[in-house]
């Protein structure tokens, strides 16, 4: 199973939603502002783990953040099988702030 860290705030996990939608046997998204154990799972991966070292020189969060069963780290949705937000395939980050889903 693919472990998904993300924040339902963020445009880039959001775009994410529907395409993993009935598909919980392959993976778990975990909102990591539904509880602050989410929240010190995801903070203590990025401090540790070098696959966010670019996000963290940029000042970027660095989620959605995909964890595989062997362990690895990914900040792209390509490698878990999904496809990333851009703004041709995904609406405008005012289109999110108002609700929109799938955005």
């Amino acid at each position: 199973m693919i472990k998904i860290y993300g924040l339902h705030t963020c445009p880039y996990c959001d775009f994410l939603q529907p395409q993993i939608e009935g598909k919980e046997d392959k993976y778990q998204y975990i909102d990591i502002g539904s509880h602050v154990r989410y929240m010190h799972e995801f903070m203590d991966l990025r401090d540790h783990n070098p696959a966010f070292d670019h996000s963290k020189e940029i000042g970027d969060i660095g989620i959605p953040c995909f964890v595989f069963e062997d362990g690895r780290v990914s900040l792209k949705p390509e490698d878990a099988g999904l496809v990333e937000y851009s703004k041709d395939a995904a609406c405008s980050i005012e289109d999110h702030k108002a609700g929109k889903k799938g955005c």
